[in-house]
């Protein structure tokens, strides 16, 4: 995630050097391929097209600079910063200061202060001032403990201060853990929940309850655990509650069909 929040604000920084400077740059590109294919090129101070009027004339040069060139590329940085916010960024890299590995040479306290303050609801006023005198106590007491030596991640940094009750000496240092380790799943989360109910509730089905707006969507979100159930215990769960008539196997084989159905057509 850190690596990708780094990819992320470089794409960020190129587009936006690309749309300071790179026009220049494809013009001349441009310029000499038209050059060596001995292919006409527009003079770029001429008026742009069959402009009647004198006035606010535009020129070749701020047609494709201005109108096609920046305004594509602007389209591009604000669809980026759209899907990819400085908010969201910020939070993985701050995140990133929790990081246990290599005797915690990368443990960065100035971001993990950074972290905490951006969920102003999860600490108050007091504990904000006292995270920082935590975290510094908290780093010197663990290197000094063979338990915490080759950790592979904030998982088993949560892990350990579990099994030595560290937890409970340092509880602030563990509510900041707790919160970076929710963050990925409920952001992970939220996204396919997001994509599948673009794939459920259509313009065809824009009318349907929440109720089984919510059925479809848990089926979709979690495919791999209702993968994992048995047709035949859906069968024995659906028998025990009530009496129905007909053969057993042939009431299984119409359940087949329709969660055939289901998953094939309605959420696929």
């Amino acid at each position: 995630m850190l690596e990708a929040a780094k990819l992320i604000n470089g794409t960020k920084r190129a587009l936006n050097n690309l749309r300071q400077k790179g026009f220049d740059l494809m013009l001349a590109k441009v310029t000499s391929f038209c050059e060596k294919n001995k292919i006409n090129m527009l003079n770029m101070a001429e008026p742009y097209g069959n402009q009647r009027s004198r006035k606010n004339v535009v020129t070749n040069r701020h047609h494709f600079e201005v109108e096609v060139y920046n305004t594509v590329l602007d389209m591009q940085i604000l669809e980026f910063g759209d899907r990819f916010s400085e908010l969201s960024t910020s939070l993985i890299e701050n995140m990133s200061g929790l990081n246990p590995c290599d005797l915690f040479s990368k443990f960065d306290i100035s971001k993990i202060v950074a972290f905490s303050e951006m969920y102003p609801n999860d600490f108050n006023k007091e504990e904000r001032g006292c995270i920082s005198g935590d975290l510094t106590v908290f780093v010197e007491t663990i290197k000094e403990d063979d338990l915490f030596k080759n950790l592979d991640g904030i998982c088993d940094l949560s892990r350990v201060m579990v099994e030595t009750g560290k937890h409970n000496t340092f509880p602030l240092v563990y509510r900041i853990l707790k919160l970076a380790l929710v963050l990925p799943v409920a952001t992970a989360t939220v996204e396919r929940c997001f994509s599948k109910m673009k794939l459920i509730k259509t313009d065809l089905r824009n009318r349907m309850g929440e109720e089984y707006l919510n059925n479809a969507l848990i089926c979709a979100v979690e495919k791999e655990t209702f993968n994992k159930v048995k047709e035949e215990d859906v069968m024995d769960r659906f028998q025990t509650i009530k009496n129905r008539r007909g053969d057993y196997y042939v009431c299984l084989y119409i359940y087949s069909v329709a969660s055939f159905y289901f998953v094939s057509f309605k959420l696929y």
